[in-house]
């Protein structure tokens, strides 16, 4: 111990050792590194910022630059949009055909709400929309249920956004839709009308395709444990305007509409005293208030299935009872089995 040094660990002194350990190790002298040198404050002359984006490839510089413009360019896009238009709906400068529909703004504003419902909250999953055809007239029926008819609209996004033709959906409404002024109104401006045969002869002898639930309140307001059970089809009045006009019928199951507002009972009390077919009862409502009204997250699938062809029957056949009534079961009969199948196949009402 007595021939012990103490070793000063001063700055010159171990970078001395470091060099001579990394020679004796046969390693070359290590450069020091040295901090950015950076000017007083407030002299800026001659100094340059590092660049923070070293790690990106120089080739990708560009492509990174061009990206961040387009950014703002395509905000602008949009904005200037939606400026010409509001201008034209200003100036009247947009068509409506003679029933009232106008294409623009049902794409544009009446659509828009149900797509964030139809794609983040039901995520609806539509199949068969290839058995709709790409033009002329068709006649889609379907099942109805829900409490409230949002299974209709539902499927009008999914004809008009996911449909290869992007075609339009003209739904056959009740009497009680078009007896409320504002929502009668934008109805006739989604392009839907009246449930009646000749509105329905007309628009399907126009090319157009048309929509139609059956089962009309019934099967909106059944309770909850007839849910899926197929209420009668009515007299098969969609059935005689397919059969005039020589349209197919493609039958569409609809799977998670049942589930988002369930209705255990009926207060028809309270519906006699405002007018209304039914007054449901839910879980939710009206115990919760506005936030009953809310529906309930279910998983959704709507399919839209084989065409029934109707332009093989000879004239006259929409006149004959029995026709009628055995086609008019056969499509009942074909969406009531579909539903069976798509029950099975779900892994769940939420998912």
């Amino acid at each position: 111990m007595a021939d012990a040094r103490i070793i000063p660990l001063g700055e010159g002194d171990r970078s001395g050792r470091l060099a001579a350990s990394r020679a004796a190790r046969g390693l070359s002298p290590r450069t020091p590194r040295r901090a950015p040198q950076r000017p007083p404050r407030g002299h800026t002359d001659g100094y340059a910022e590092p660049a923070r984006d070293e790690h990106v490839p120089l080739e990708h510089a560009d492509t990174i630059g061009d990206a961040r413009a387009e950014v703002p360019a395509a905000a602008d896009g949009v904005v200037a949009d939606w400026l010409d238009f509001l201008r034209r709906r200003l100036t009247g400068e947009y068509g409506v055909d003679e029933m009232g529909f106008d294409p623009e703004l049902t794409d544009r504003v009446l659509l828009a709400p149900l797509r964030v419902l139809y794609e983040w909250w039901f995520r609806v999953e539509a199949r068969g929309l290839e058995n709709i055809p790409d033009t002329g007239g068709a006649l889609v029926v379907a099942n109805h249920s829900g409490t409230v008819a949002l299974d209709a609209l539902m499927a009008q996004v999914a004809v008009h956004d996911h449909h290869p033709a992007r075609r339009d959906l003209r739904m056959l409404g009740a009497n009680l839709v078009y007896a409320v002024p504002f929502l009668g109104e934008l109805a006739r401006k989604a392009g839907h009308t009246l449930a009646c045969t000749p509105d329905a002869e007309r628009l399907l002898s126009e090319g157009n395709v048309v929509g139609v639930w059956p089962e009309g309140f019934k099967g909106v307001g059944k309770l909850y444990r007839d849910r899926y059970k197929l209420q009668r089809f009515g007299r098969g009045g969609f059935v005689a305007a397919a059969l005039r006009t020589r349209t197919p019928i493609v039958p569409c199951a609809i799977v998670g509409a049942e589930e988002i507002y369930p209705m255990i009972a009926n207060a028809r009390t309270v519906a006699r005293l405002v007018g209304l077919p039914y007054f449901p009862i839910t879980p939710t409502f009206p115990w919760l208030g506005p936030l009953g009204t809310v529906p309930l997250p279910s998983k959704w699938i709507i399919e839209f299935g084989e065409p029934i062809p109707t332009d093989h029957f000879p004239d006259g056949a929409a006149d004959d009872p029995m026709l009628v009534f055995n086609l008019t079961d056969q499509v009942r009969e074909t969406i009531q089995q579909t539903l069976y199948r798509l029950l099975v196949q779900r892994r769940g009402i939420f998912h």
